[in-house]
């Protein structure tokens, strides 16, 4: 049968039954999507709007083809379904909703526009950006041209759903709960870190498989980070102004489908291959002790506001799911700062995301989400607000409420900015963390109060609501902004490859170029910079929360200065294999940090500190001094120009335990920041007859420092813009006969602290 119309005319007399070679059955409402068994399929969309819903199919052979048109005949609930008895996997599908036209009330029922299924599993074909993909005539010049309908089938230049078999054997493969104050995050590009990388084969670069390579899995589990945040994977689209001017939306936070792998990154196929090709990558970096978190954008979709294209819940109920200007409903609320936001007030847009995060969780295997925006989509009516639907849901969510949950905490709309306001479960992108390292170590006369919140985890932002430090993650750069090289290489932002006169991307980075704007070949400026990028690293992995490290500063990724490199899908984003001898030791430097904070409990702690004596400790689990070694003044707090900061951190005063309830215990440590950009003499605490600290970390130099001991209270030179950190070590000379210590380790540093105040 190739007359495509056929089957919904002979409906008219027939709802059900056989039809030439096809037959129809009403199927159930439920699962919503395209499901498959051995019997056939059922198909079930949800539109409380339109009178008419068309299901169309066409074939794996000629996937531009429509084979088949069939009348859904049953809405219940307000969701439109039907069965196809014995139908194949493979088969690609859409629909064709009817109802009002009338953009004016919000309404954009065009049966000429094929419309992507939102709950399909896959996704085959690629846009192409014909105008008969726009639901109105879009090469009018009518300002208002959005309110006509266009009449032309854009079924031959759309994207089609895929019916799949979900079936998979997971060979007992389980989510690995990592403890999130135990997490390093990985934030990467799926496409970006394996494209250029020499040992895997180049028809799996740039893809799931690719990330799921040996070499790769090795890469990874030699950095020592616990968790990857992949860049969005949801199925998103190629922009047509980007492709217009030979670009490609690299980053991908254009999404089409919200259960659809993005199938440019498979290497397997489209008809389905790209879910089992995901799930094999999720299985492989699960056997290596690798979690996947994932970046989602469900706060828009590609389908732009009133001139943007028809490619799915637009068509299909377009008030439902979109945000739209309550008494002018032509136009969208746009939080998000790409022409739509979702509609999460809405139940069945709502239960959209909730279906997606629990099949990501229970059939994908993934272990967290990161949510782009996530402001926009915890709006309630007007506001930002801990008691919107959406959160109330995830709580009470018993697989979500489960898994790892990271909030972008902010969006474009007025009272966005929500750092700190989300409630427990819930942890964020601590952008006061960011702007704080990055004033502090730029030398700003910010004082170091600021820099001491984030330090330990930024109390005051979560400990007043219940949270703990893992609420902060952590960050000094991520995929939006400077790379970590590029932040000490320029002053300002250099994008004109995206071909937008340099307008684009953020302008205030607090950023410092070190005397020169980009590359330069003054080997004092360079060694500054690369001592500025440990600083930072160091920094952020010595800090209480989660770290977080952006793909390619462990080496020194560098864009150019392009700190917004959204469609530069080529070299410029992409992760670079053939290091330099400096790469290569800021590379060792970061794993040496990395194992540092692994191996140490306190740099890692479920709870804030007290500041409180406990236990058998004389002195607190933290201790602030100033560079003569004495404890932090008020006066010290206040002073702006304050750049030197040390902090000891008590080890063995951590009241914490493991999970059999057995109390976890380390040792003592200082870290010392020194801002200024001179030296700084800082005397070391302790008793000089039995302290000795032991150097682990020298920021001034790439080199890891040799086994040395440094004596107590005498001072220590610190290096211009420059972070160290300690080990307190017991001499010999302090144990008696049986071996005990003749004075503690936190005796040394009390009884200096009662000379001090004597």
């Amino acid at each position: 049968m190739t007359n495509e119309k056929s089957i919904a005319t002979l409906q008219e007399r027939k709802p059900y039954g056989r039809f030439e070679d096809i037959e129809v059955w009403p199927g159930r409402p439920y699962p919503l999507g395209a499901t498959w068994s051995p019997a056939g399929v059922n198909f079930a969309v949800f539109s409380e709007r339109a009178t008419r819903m068309d299901l169309c199919l066409f074939r794996r052979e000629s996937p531009n083809k429509e084979e088949y048109r069939i009348q859904m005949m049953e809405q219940t609930d307000q969701v439109w379904h039907c069965f196809i008895p014995q139908l194949e996997t493979g088969w690609r599908y859409g629909f064709r909703a009817f109802g009002e036209w009338n953009p004016k009330n919000g309404n954009l029922f065009n049966p000429n526009k094929l419309l992507i299924d939102p709950y399909t599993k896959a996704i085959d074909g690629t846009i192409d950006w014909h105008p008969a993909v726009f639901p109105y005539p879009i090469k009018s010049d009518d300002p208002k041209r959005y309110l006509t309908m266009d009449e032309q089938d854009s079924a031959p230049y759309i994207t089609k759903g895929v019916v799949i078999d979900p079936a998979y054997d997971w060979e007992g493969d389980v989510r690995l709960e990592t403890p999130m104050h135990e997490t390093v995050i990985y934030e990467m590009h799926v496409k970006g870190l394996t494209q250029q990388h020499p040992d895997i084969p180049e028809e799996l670069r740039g893809t799931y498989a690719g990330l799921a390579h040996p070499a790769t899995i090795a890469y990874l589990k030699n950095l020592g980070v616990t968790a990857v945040e992949l860049m969005p994977v949801h199925h998103f689209v190629q922009d047509s102004h980007l492709i217009d001017k030979g670009l490609r939306n690299y980053w991908g936070y254009n999404s089409q489908s919200f259960f659809a792998p993005h199938a440019d990154y498979a290497s397997s196929g489209r008809a389905g291959e790209q879910v089992i090709e995901f799930k094999d990558m999720v299985k492989t970096l699960h056997k290596a002790g690798l979690e996947v978190i994932l970046d989602v954008v469900y706060n828009h979709t590609a389908e732009g506001n009133h001139f943007g294209p028809m490619l799915g819940m637009k068509g299909l109920d377009n008030q439902a799911y979109y945000r739209l200007v309550e008494d002018d409903k032509q136009y969208y609320m746009d939080y998000t700062g790409t022409g739509n936001t979702v509609n999460m007030v809405h139940n069945r847009s709502l239960q959209l995301v909730m279906d997606s995060l629990r099949y990501w969780v229970t059939e994908m295997h993934v272990d967290g989400f990161r949510f782009d925006l996530a402001s926009a989509l915890a709006r309630g009516l007007y506001e930002v607000g801990k008691l919107s639907t959406f959160l109330d849901t995830i709580h009470q969510d018993p697989i979500i409420s489960q898994v790892k949950l990271i909030a972008e905490p902010w969006d474009v709309g007025p009272g966005g900015y929500q750092v700190g306001a989300f409630p427990v479960l819930w942890s964020e992108w601590n952008g006061k963390y960011r702007d704080d390292a990055r004033a502090f170590w730029k030398g700003d006369s910010r004082g170091v109060a600021d820099m001491a919140f984030r330090l330990t985890g930024s109390s005051d932002l979560y400990e007043l609501s219940g949270r703990r430090p893992a609420a902060s993650i952590n960050f000094v750069t991520a995929h939006d902004g400077f790379t970590l090289r590029d932040l000490y290489s320029y002053n300002e932002k250099h994008n004109l490859a995206n071909q937008e006169d340099n307008r684009d991307g953020e302008t205030h980075n607090e950023s410092w170029n070190c005397g020169v704007e980009g590359e330069t070949d003054d080997p004092e400026i360079n060694k500054l910079r690369l001592r500025m990028q440990r600083n930072q690293l160091a920094t952020l992995l010595f800090s209480q929360g989660v770290p977080m490290i952006c793909m390619g500063d462990e080496y020194g990724r560098t864009q150019l200065g392009n700190n917004n490199a959204y469609c530069q899908d080529n070299p410029i984003s992409w992760f670079d294999w053939d290091w330099t001898e400096d790469q290569q030791a800021l590379h060792d430097f970061t794993r040496y940090l990395i194992t540092l904070r692994r191996e140490n409990p306190v740099f890692h702690r479920r709870r804030f500190f007290s500041g409180l004596k406990i236990h058998d400790s004389h002195i607190g689990d933290i201790l602030w001094l100033n560079p003569s070694g004495h404890e932090m003044t008020d006066a010290n707090w206040n002073d702006g120009n304050q750049l030197c900061l040390g902090m000891i951190l008590n080890g063995e005063g951590m009241d914490e335990y493991d999970e059999r309830g057995k109390r976890i215990k380390d040792d003592i440590f200082l870290v010392i920041l020194n801002a200024y950009w001179e030296g700084v003499e800082f005397t070391l605490p302790g008793v000089k007859e039995f302290t000795r600290w032991e150097l682990l970390v020298d920021t001034h130099t790439s080199d890891i420092p040799k086994p040395g001991d440094y004596i107590a209270d005498e001072p220590f030179l610190l290096g211009p813009r420059s972070l160290y950190t300690f080990r307190l070590k017991l001499r010999r000379a302090n144990r008696n006969a049986a071996g005990q210590r003749k004075v503690t380790i936190v005796e040394q540093v009390r009884k200096l602290l009662q000379m001090i105040q004597e």
